[in-house]
């Protein structure tokens, strides 16, 4: 309860500072290092500051990394970029929080288990701020502990240690680096500030497992702790440390001359609390984890029935509220889900951080997080797969694009507040679809469901899908149930979207925000012997929906095709390449893309082709599978070449586009140009199908009608597509 928070009567009530940071580690993984300012063009994209001013950021969490500027020899640094950018954010009026090392393990010439780098880090650390003596707040070290695990414990990171003395000596050695790192500023900026980060959860278990989550909540603190001072001879892990082999002047180092953080930076994320379960039966799909005493699953405690009380960013910056009595700040907030997800956890992060402020926590900050995204992260950098994960700026893009968080932050910025229709609906972790398993029993006690209020549900916004029994209006219901977005399903008999007066009355009845247009004559060959209906469905009926929506402030989205083109070109179209359709449903779609914008110029239009996925039969992909599986013949063009899109990745990636509030003609198709032989091949391969009955044949009408896009390759690779669409076909 909030009784348990002291009253600073010093402290002013307002908002917490948005604060931002750019995703940075260089992480070295054997005897390679991987870049993410690197892997996400931060390196050669010299804009990229001048956009995150014009958000309104004016503290910015940024890399001066150790390893960035003398990789090979302590005494060669070049500063030749970093110059630059500093220089950049002094003239646009942006306070750096300098990172120094970032997840790293330091250049080549030492690592996390070397004696000497903590002075070499130090000495380092001096020199940055002698050449850059504005800057006054630092993070020497980011995320010790979390870095220690991951180094010393777990061994995804160099120097891969996987044991309890490797793990502790990394964190002291990183600690003892913060200390010396910051005297050796202080003595060139004596008002430099220490903002500690560290990521931080609590673990929850079954009885049995109690003991180890102990051990763990424990654990958490030890970073904070050293760097306090408070792991004296009473502190519980003090013997601990002494049996794995650190002596107790080194403990005493910072008993005699603690360094407490001036803000205690927090990065708390929805895997960061996490539940220990010993009934491995639960649980068929998860790897096992365990001690040298018991087997047991580690799994993110939101999908856990618990006291929702006891979980979040609340329940954890109140914690550290208490256990240090020390400013505070959010250093990251970070979702790597879909545009809703994020949008909703950082308002859950936000408003936990206005409420505890209002309470009286000395609570400075909350920090957008990722500003740019992050690659691989899904793999902790340990393997390269190309999955990136966007955030307030989508990289993917050319000029980069703005998301909707970019939105949130400005908003949150000028006003402390943001709105959006995603947001009437509950985070993933609020739902109870969450659960491994429906409302999993534990013994903490029972948890309070999370759901909207019956008085507010009235009111919320939908999205309105028309074309209730196609492919692409199923795949975007599903979807949106997956997402929690709520929607409604529209039949013709719904609305006619041809039919003015019947589109009328469906948007007054259901008062969407957004309408997603999958409706429409998709029979291509017959379009040829009945264009007036194809027209009337693809054409007008955009036509019509566009409209209505401008009039009434309703975003919109519609499909076109890859028919708009006539295949001639030689190369895959981008959006700006001219329309040429040939036959009666490419024009349709053409004409159906001019009238649009005609009349709703802030429409969304997807150009998309060849649809496959697993919730349908009715696409190439499962013919190829039943055909060649059954051992029939099948014949495949060799001379048409097209970009296959995998459907479940092409309504995610709309809906993140629609709610960003993208406009104009995008191309989305899964990265990739193929003709359908090779296309049918890859598909057998995948699925380990014989393809000795699959024969290639040569179209008459030869081209290659495969789209690309010069806005932004926002689609994975086709491989990955078919590599999924073979794994969640066999679970339908």
């Amino acid at each position: 309860m909030i009784s348990n928070i002291p009253f600073n009567p010093s402290f002013t009530p307002n908002q917490p500072e948005i604060w931002a940071g750019i995703e940075c580690t260089v992480a070295r993984i054997g005897n390679k290092f991987r870049n993410q300012i690197s892997e996400t063009g931060h390196l050669a994209r010299p804009r990229d500051l001048e956009n995150i001013a014009a958000l309104g950021i004016r503290t910015l969490r940024y890399p001066v990394l150790w390893e960035t500027i003398a990789p090979g020899d302590p005494d060669r640094l070049n500063w030749h970029w970093h110059d630059r950018q500093l220089g950049q954010l002094l003239e646009l009026g942006i306070a750096p929080i300098a990172g120094l090392m970032h997840h790293g393990s330091g250049p080549l010439y030492t690592d996390l288990l070397d004696p000497a780098m903590p002075l070499l880090l130090a000495r380092y650390a001096e020199q940055v701020a002698a050449r850059y003596p504005w800057i006054d707040m630092y993070t020497p070290v980011n995320e010790p502990l979390t870095t220690a695990r991951f180094s010393g414990l777990y061994g995804h990171w160099y120097p891969h240690g996987n044991d309890h003395r490797c793990f502790l000596r990394i964190l002291l050695n990183q600690c003892r680096a913060i200390v010396l790192s910051m005297r050796a500023i202080r003595r060139v900026t004596p008002s430099a500030r220490l903002v500690q980060t560290e990521d931080l959860g609590k673990v929850f278990s079954t009885p049995a497992l109690q003991y180890q989550a102990d051990y763990e909540n424990q654990r958490r603190w030890l970073s904070f702790d050293l760097l306090c001072g408070r792991i004296d001879r009473k502190h519980p892990w003090y013997r601990i440390f002494l049996e794995a082999g650190i002596a107790a002047r080194e403990l005493d180092f910072f008993v005699n001359a603690p360094c407490p953080p001036d803000i205690i930076g927090i990065n708390h994320y929805l895997t960061s609390d996490r539940f220990l379960d010993d009934r491995l039966a639960h649980y068929p799909d998860r790897q096992s984890a365990g001690n040298q005493r018991d087997r047991y699953v580690d799994v993110e405690a939101a999908r856990v029935d618990l006291p929702s009380e006891q979980l979040g960013p609340e329940a954890r910056l109140r914690e550290v509220h208490l256990r240090y009595q020390l400013p505070m700040a959010v250093t990251e907030v970070h979702n790597g889900g879909t545009r809703d997800e994020q949008l909703r956890w950082l308002m859950d992060v936000w408003n936990a951080a206005c409420k505890l402020r209002s309470q009286g926590a000395d609570l400075r900050a909350v920090t957008v997080w990722s500003l740019l995204g992050c690659v691989d992260w899904n793999t902790l950098l340990t393997e390269h797969q190309d999955h990136y994960e966007s955030g307030v700026f989508d990289v993917r893009c050319n000029p980069l694009r703005p998301t909707a968080l970019a939105a949130a932050t400005a908003s949150l910025i000028a006003s402390g507040t943001f709105d959006h229709p995603v947001l009437q609906q509950q985070g993933w972790w609020r739902r109870d679809t969450r659960f491994y398993l429906p409302k999993l029993a534990t013994t903490i006690g029972a948890c309070n469901a999370v759901s909207c209020d019956p008085l507010v549900r009235q009111n919320l916004s939908r999205i309105a899908i028309a074309g209730s029994t196609g492919t692409l209006g199923q795949a975007f219901a599903r979807v949106c149930q997956q997402r929690g977005l709520d929607y409604e399903l529209l039949a013709r008999a719904d609305m006619d979207i041809a039919d003015a007066a019947s589109v009328e009355a469906a948007l007054t009845l259901h008062r969407p925000w957004a309408v997603i247009n999958a409706a429409g004559y998709v029979r291509v060959a017959q379009a040829e012997h009945n264009p007036a209906q194809c027209f009337r469905e693809n054409a007008h009926g955009a036509q019509v929906l566009a409209d209505a929506c401008a009039k009434l402030g309703i975003a919109y989205v519609t499909f076109s095709s890859d028919l708009v083109f006539d295949g001639l070109l030689g190369r895959a179209y981008v959006e700006s390449d001219q329309v040429c359709p040939t036959g009666t449903y490419g024009v349709s779609k053409a004409e159906a893309e001019r009238l649009t914008q005609k009349v709703c110029p802030q429409a969304l239009i997807i150009r998309s082709s060849a649809f496959f996925g697993p919730w349908d039969r009715n696409n190439f992909a499962y013919k190829v599978l039943h055909e060649l599986g059954t051992g029939q013949a099948l014949s495949a063009s060799v001379n048409n070449f097209v970009s296959p899109t995998y459907v479940p990745d092409l309504a995610n990636a709309v809906l993140d586009l629609l709610i960003d509030g993208a406009t104009g003609v995008w191309h989305l198709t899964n990265q990739g140009v193929l003709s359908w032989h090779e296309f049918a091949s890859h598909i057998a391969r995948k699925a380990g199908v014989d393809a000795s009955s699959l024969n290639g044949s040569e179209s008459v009408n030869s081209g290659v009608t495969a789209l690309s896009s010069e806005r932004g390759l926002i689609l994975p690779a086709i491989e990955c597509a078919v590599h999924r669409f073979v794994k969640e076909r066999a679970f339908l």
